[in-house]
């Protein structure tokens, strides 16, 4: 079997540099890595896992803890993870807490125990911050996903949530509307703040009045509050159009609406935050301001290995992804 011992001989450098080029640690100079690099190639080394790990006290297992596998936007994002972590030689757990904090916590608690040298975690709101303090006090790397946590200082990588609702807005008024509707996520959520104060920009922008009775707050997933579209539709300026603020959303107003007679967007128009998979194969082709969903999980996971592999900045990063309005058919001119 080849050692390190091999290597060195014939590397003509010490078993400690070799140990050195195949943990990627200290300070070696190119020529000396790259002449180790090919002995290892040539005598064919592969090293052993397991005794790394115990060198650099790490396990290379990753965590990804999500808040709704159901959406597109983190399945997409998963694989993204996924992929740059089997880059980078790691493997991934996926976990995922429905948006509900109890269910976060017993994934948290579960990865303190199971040893993983780091998270990638799209909290479920800001009564995430207990959980995220847990992981810093044990001195567990973490990036943040998605949304913002207020009293945590950590790595993030978000969306320009308050821009992609002004586009969708700014879109809508640009039509004619003049009447439009938020169904919105909860307020405990940085993206649902965000987007609707992209929303109130937009109002402004076009000088138009805010009207709180054409706000609908309620959760990120399975929407299917009948009460809730009812008292938007009866509202005394009843929205021509609809401003859902994510796909998930969309999808449960779209699906209320219908069954209500109404068509989309010949009655009335919707447009939303991300976009779908499937909006091909959806009828009304949706109009949304996308996020790159899998880029979040890419560079997400790239800046959590950096961090614990040592090669991160010092300070904090924070990476905001731009949004792309796609303009489709889910909108149109407001009908009189």
């Amino acid at each position: 079997m080849i050692t390190i011992y091999d290597i060195a001989k014939k590397a003509n450098v010490s078993a400690m540099t070799v140990s050195k080029v195949i943990n990627q640690t200290g300070r070696i100079s190119p020529a000396t890595r790259e002449r180790v690099q090919q002995v290892i190639e040539e005598l064919g080394y592969i090293p052993n896992s397991n005794a790394r790990s115990l060198v650099l006290q790490r396990t290379q297992m990753l965590s990804l803890l999500i808040t709704d596998i159901t959406n597109p936007f983190y399945t997409t994002l998963a694989r993204g993870a996924e992929d740059a972590a089997n880059l980078r030689g790691y493997r991934l757990l996926f976990s995922n807490s429905d948006e509900d904090y109890d269910k976060e916590k017993n994934y948290v608690e579960t990865i303190l125990s199971t040893r993983v040298d780091g998270v990638l975690f799209a909290p479920a709101g800001d009564r995430s911050l207990n959980h995220l303090k847990q992981l810093q006090e044990r001195n567990i790397p973490f990036v943040i996903l998605d949304r913002t946590v207020p009293g945590i200082t950590s790595d993030v990588i978000a969306g320009d949530s308050r821009d992609g609702a002004l586009q969708l807005i700014r879109y809508l008024t640009n039509l004619g509307h003049r009447y439009i509707a938020l169904v919105n996520g909860s307020s405990e959520v940085s993206t649902a703040r965000l987007r609707e104060e992209g929303y109130m920009e937009g109002l402004r922008e076009a000088e138009l009045p805010f009207d709180e009775g054409l706000i609908l707050r309620t959760g990120y997933r399975d929407f299917s509050d009948e009460v809730g579209i009812d008292s938007l539709l009866a509202h005394q300026h009843k929205p021509t159009a609809i401003f859902a603020a994510n796909n998930m959303l969309a999808i449960g107003v779209i699906r209320l609406l219908r069954k209500r007679g109404l068509r989309v967007p010949e009655d009335i128009s919707v447009v939303c935050f991300d976009d779908l998979d499937l909006a091909s194969a959806f009828d009304p082709f949706l109009t949304v301001a996308a996020q790159p969903a899998y880029d979040f999980g890419a560079i997400g996971m790239q800046m959590l290995i950096d961090r614990i592999e040592g090669k991160a900045p010092e300070e904090p990063q924070t990476v905001i992804m731009p949004s792309e309005l796609r303009i489709r058919a889910s909108a149109s001119v407001p009908c009189e």
